[in-house]
């Protein structure tokens, strides 16, 4: 069996703590683990490889999550952009044998009782088999208006439904035979691309173009951007699901969640007596059920109840429980202000490592910049900054307009604009230095890299 990870959502109902570069999937909030490293360990057990579908720049980062807990990726298919679950899943089984079993899982959700989702999973394998599609619908415990629902009768799936409002999602719990929709499936690669040819053809042709175009390099499978752009973008209810006759429904009783907003996360943290999440950097008086997230501040609550504070480097959010999934307001309000404040933290990671801004002014920014062992920038140059690198620990190895020397802590160098460099860290422990960029400019995208 193959888990195919879905790995490419953006989280905006979880900012300031979920960022278009550092989605909710990669956040550790849960047992010291992301909710991606959770994903990929509960279903080692029962799957022999593991494909991660993800968003091109979120590459590094599901590299790094697997390193922590010695796990592997068979395959990544690396999408430019996002064009919904039925193309992800797509181009991932086209890279398999049509016989090959998959089970497809988000990277972002929970499961709390794994010996039931064991026995799912095990009963799932015995009905995909028989070149079905099967899908896995959640034993409602409350009448949810942020899920989709699906209609079944002894695991014969009769239809699947909307985001229901408040009424209509008691009148499905009062019926008895509607469940959650889990976004999880399991069936034979071949089937699922048999049925996505026979009922969204133009999702199917697209897909297999964009697949063949692809850039193939080891273990990574890169889709270019103009091939991604012309696959029509569509979940796999809407192009599968719901059209095709082979469709049969696993019930689960798993605790199950999306972790699809604060709310949620509120519910799977330890509290104290309270009802606040517990954390060293809370301190309160007379404040009750609160949700508490803090990066590095002491945040200290008094007489406030029901509270969501979500304090990070450079973004606090305040909110009312129940009120959480508002914040996707506050984000399409910033995107309209060009703010940086939705896609990356202070901190930002790349594949060579990460950095830190430390202070920033229009014509000055300090970072601190982490080079891992072995690994080093791409060439490049600026046309409006200077840069000052002061090394504070490890050993630096700079190229600048081709001539290499090298650094040791306490040492620095300066670069001119204009000048090609890169930074490289050839020692065996992490490279730590300190830079300063002075300029007319020193926003992000002033690089050229070759």
């Amino acid at each position: 069996m193959i888990n195919v990870v879905l790995c490419g959502g953006n989280g905006t109902r979880l900012w300031p703590l979920s960022r278009s570069l550092f989605p909710k999937q990669f956040n550790k909030m849960i047992q010291n683990r992301s909710l991606f490293q959770l994903t990929v360990e509960r279903n080692q057990s029962f799957c022999d490889k593991t494909i991660v579908v993800s968003n091109e720049e979120h590459y590094f980062l599901a590299l790094d999550h697997l390193d922590e807990i010695n796990g592997h990726a068979e395959k990544f298919v690396l999408e430019p952009i996002g064009r919904n679950t039925a193309p992800a899943i797509a181009l991932a089984c086209l890279s398999l044998d049509e016989q090959e079993l998959v089970l497809v899982t988000p990277s972002d959700h929970i499961v709390r009782n794994e010996e039931e989702y064991a026995r799912c999973i095990e009963e799932a394998e015995k009905i995909a088999r028989t070149d079905h599609l099967v899908t896995f619908g959640i034993h409602p415990t409350y009448a949810e208006t942020g899920y989709g629902y699906i209609e079944a009768e002894g695991g014969y799936v009769k239809s699947f439904k909307e985001k229901p409002d408040e009424d209509t999602a008691k009148q499905y719990i009062l019926k008895g035979n509607y469940y959650w929709n889990s976004g999880m499936f399991m069936f034979k690669s071949g089937v699922f691309l048999s049925e996505l040819k026979r009922h969204s053809p133009e999702i199917y042709e697209a897909s297999v173009a964009a697949f063949q175009g692809a850039q193939n390099h080891y273990d990574t499978i890169r889709i270019c951007k103009e091939d991604m752009d012309s696959i029509p973008s569509d979940s796999i209810d809407y192009a599968v699901m719901e059209r095709s006759e082979l469709v049969r429904m696993v019930s689960a009783n798993i605790g199950w969640s999306d972790m699809g907003s604060f709310e949620s996360f509120y519910d799977e943290l330890p509290k104290d007596d309270q009802g606040n999440t517990v954390s060293d950097n809370y301190m309160g008086l007379n404040s009750s059920n609160n949700l508490i997230l803090s990066e590095d501040r002491l945040i200290a609550a008094i007489d406030v109840n029901d509270l969501i504070i979500v304090d990070t480097a450079d973004a606090l959010l305040v909110s009312r429980k129940g009120s959480s999934h508002k914040v996707k307001e506050i984000v399409q309000d910033l995107r309209k202000r060009n703010s940086d404040l939705c896609d990356s933290h202070v901190t930002a990671y790349r594949p060579w490592g990460h950095h830190t801004i430390l202070d920033a002014e229009p014509s000055y920014k300090i970072k601190k910049v982490v080079v891992k062992p072995g690994h080093k920038t791409k060439l490049q140059k600026h046309y409006h900054r200077n840069e000052h690198w002061i090394v504070v620990s490890g050993t630096a190895l700079i190229t600048v307009n081709g001539e290499q020397r090298l650094l040791r802590t306490n040492e620095s160098t300066f670069i001119r604009m204009g000048d090609e460099h890169r930074l490289e860290n050839p020692g065996k422990i992490n490279l730590h230095l300190i830079e300063v960029q002075v300029g007319e400019y020193v926003g992000e995208d002033d690089v050229v890299r070759n």
